[in-house]
This record gives structure tokens, sequence and C-alpha cells, in this order.
């Protein structure tokens, strides 16, 4: 396979916009791709390259592209209304299936995306607690906003002692650095060190690093950091963009067992419409119902989007979507240990059948400073020629599937990963 009419539509788009792409996340190797449709769980390219499709929207496709009672329930609300500048019966129905589902959810703000409802979540802190500031982790993403883009992937060589990083500002323009504290992740000694001073309105992170690394919570870990949260009054926040929906109908949380104080949702909630979230325990979210943290957004619950969400959320809430990828996604996860230990591979895959990553040359890891130890070089070799094999994974290791992946498809990728060890990876 190659690629090269999709490099011509983005370099003519250039002359139009920036980069000639729209997200500073869609750059790859060999060139940005210009898809014609979307399917189940395949991609068109201009090209004519049919592939089987592991990024999945970066995340949303939970029942794979355009589900039809998905995309039914979004063109029957296009017939009754598309934008009110008010409420609609759609958004309590979606906000009722939220609270039902996610453990931490006893009341519902919808957003338009993770990095809106993250700006909410520090609003809602500090306003809670009258302190400034906030804890975030070393390889924690939680949007582009210039307040919480920092260290995001950064240089350990810049971000001095590893159990006190430096904040590493990732654009221009930041908010001080001293309103950010960051912290290794997995290590609590630290989380308690910094909250003794009680000047920490919140603590923000994924409960399960899935934005870079791999790496799932220490036995005891999140149950220690709520506790804290609770002794000293400060706010716990999980940001479940990526989790939330995807790795149980109740998210990370459900799983794991611990309840933070407010979660951020989006990605799977709404199976590729722009839809987000910021839930919460009803202290907290009150603060938001009775304007004194200002929420707001023009688009915040457009109809056609809560249309969509009800029916992904109806579908999820069955449970079925999830016993047919404990199928499929079993099968690979375990299909793909195999094939690296046959290649004499060292690896390490992490994760659920629903999103797992896969490591090169590293096992074990805890934090961002051990994790980026993997070998991705080797592993972003092996994700372009699985590319050109017509297999399209994600480079940093992430691994998403979908109710649309059948065991045919999952029997080609393995096929396909098979041949490209072979060459020598």
């Amino acid at each position: 396979m190659d690629f090269k009419e999709s490099l011509k539509v983005v370099e003519a788009g250039s002359e139009y916009v920036a980069g000639g792409i729209n997200s500073g996340y869609r750059l790859g190797r060999p060139n940005p791709l210009v898809f014609k449709s979307a399917s189940g769980c395949e991609l068109v390219d201009v090209d004519g390259n049919v592939l089987t499709d592991y990024f999945l929207g970066m995340g949303p496709m939970l029942l794979g592209h355009s589900p039809k009672k998905v995309v039914k329930a979004a063109k029957s609300q296009l017939d009754i209304s598309l934008l009110v500048a008010g409420q609609t019966k759609l958004e309590y129905t979606a906000a009722r299936l939220v609270s039902a589902m996610v453990p931490s959810a006893e009341l519902v703000r919808f957003s338009t995306s993770g990095s809106e409802a993250v700006q909410v979540a520090f609003r809602v802190a500090r306003a809670a607690t009258k302190r400034w500031k906030m804890i975030k982790f070393e390889g924690h993403y939680h949007g582009w906003f210039d307040n919480v883009y920092w260290s995001n992937a950064p240089d350990p060589a810049k971000a001095g002692d590893a159990l006190s990083p430096i904040p590493v500002a990732g654009t221009q323009g930041q908010e001080c650095s001293e309103n950010i504290v960051v912290l290794p992740w997995n290590n609590i000694e630290v989380i308690e060190n910094q909250l003794k001073n009680g000047a920490i309105a919140g603590i923000i992170m994924e409960p399960i690093m899935f934005n870079s690394c791999g790496i799932l919570p220490l036995p005891g870990y999140l149950e220690k950091v709520r506790e804290l949260c609770t002794k000293y009054g400060t706010v716990l926040i999980f940001d479940e963009v990526i989790t939330g929906f995807r790795v149980s109908a109740g998210g990370a949380q459900a799983v794991l067992g611990v309840t933070p104080d407010l979660t951020i949702l989006g990605k799977a909630l709404a199976n590729g419409f722009a839809v987000a979230a910021i839930v919460g325990k009803k202290e907290f979210m009150d603060l938001v119902g009775e304007g004194k943290v200002l929420h707001a957004g023009t688009y915040n619950t457009q109809s056609v989007s809560m249309a969509a969400t009800i029916a992904t959320l109806e579908i999820l809430k069955s449970g079925k979507p999830y016993k047919e990828i404990d199928v499929t996604g079993g099968a690979l996860m375990k299909g793909l240990a195999a094939e690296f230990t046959k290649a004499g591979i060292a690896h390490e895959i992490v994760g659920f059948p629903t999103v797992f990553n896969v490591r090169f040359d590293l096992k074990g890891p805890t934090d961002y400073r051990s994790g980026i130890k993997a070998n991705t070089a080797r592993y972003g070799d092996f994700a372009f020629e699985l590319l050109k094999s017509g297999i399209r994974i994600l480079p940093r290791g992430t691994w998403f599937l979908s109710s649309a992946h059948g065991m045919k498809d999952i029997d080609k990728t393995l096929s396909k990963v098979r041949n490209v060890l072979k060459s020598g990876i």
C-alpha cells in the first residue's frame, strides 16, 4: 500500500488549512491520511486502501464507525431540532443514563470537549476549597489549554528530580507554574507531602495511564489517594476521557473500586459525536448548578449529539458490546503476545480487551519516566509496517477495539502482524 494521493490532497489543502490538518495530533508516517469513508472497523482512504482500524477516532468509536442505531437516532433528530439555545428532554435522559452508570455521577453537566470539561473541574475544585494550586502527574494528558498543558511528555533532562519534577511547559503563554504542581504517578509519599501544606485545591489524574506508556495504578494507590484527599479537603478528579465507558460501562472507577469527587468524560460517551461531560458529587456540582462557578457553551447539549449520546449509552448499558469485545479483544491480546514471543521480542501488553497498550523491550514501569524507557522507535517501525499491510494502529502503543471487530478481523490482523515480524522489526 502507498499513501501518495493522501499526500497530494493534504498539500493542496494546506493552501487553506494551516499545515493541512485540523489537529496537531493527526501527523504521522508517511504523511497525514485522507479518508473517503468509515464503516464498522474499516476505513477507506483516497488512495483506495482499506484499513482495519484500531485508532477508532482516537478512542470514541467503541461501537465501531457509523453504528446503525446511533446514526438512526441522530438522523431522526435532525428533522426535529438542531440547536435551540435552551433545553430539550434529551439532555435529561442522557444525564439520567450517565448517573445510573458512573459511580461518581450524582449530577452531570455536558460540554463539547474533554479539554473544556477539565477547565470546569479546575474551577469547581478551587471554588470549593478556596485554594488555587492543582496537582497533575508527569505523562498524564488533560487537554491542550495553557493552564494544564504541562509535563504531558516532558524531557526528563529538563524536568529535574524524579521525586520533585519541575513543571515543563508545552506551549508559549503559559499560566504561572506556581499554580501547577507536577508529581510522579504511583508514588503516594510525594502526594501526602504536598497535601500537608494545605494549599492544594485538587488532584487530577488518569486513573489508568493510556495517553502515554499504558500503566495501571499500583495496588492500593488510588485507594490511598482517595483517603488523603478526604483527609486534607482536596478535590479528587479522575480524567476518564479515554477510560470512561470504554474500560467498562461505569468507567475505570467502577472496575478499580475508587470513586472520585469529579470525573471528566468524553470520547466513547457518544461514539464519535462531540460530547463530553463533567460529573460528580452533588456538593461540588451544585457550585455549577447554582451559578457560583461559570460553565457555558453555545454547543453544549446540541440536540443531534444528545440523541446520539442516548442511543450509545442505551447500547452500552445492555452490556452486549463489552461481552463481544471480551472475546475479540481478548483473542487479539493473547494472539499478539504469542506472535511477539515467537519473534523473540520482549514485550508487555497492559490493559483490557477494549483498550490496551503494547510496549517493546520493557516490563513493569510504574510512572512516566520508567515507561518512556520502552523501545518506542522499534514499536513505531512496527506500526508503520502494519499500516502498509492494511492495519492501522497508534504508534504510541495504544490499541482500541470496537464491537464491530469480528474474529475474522482479529485473525487477519494477527496474520499481518506475523508477516511484519518475519521481516525482522
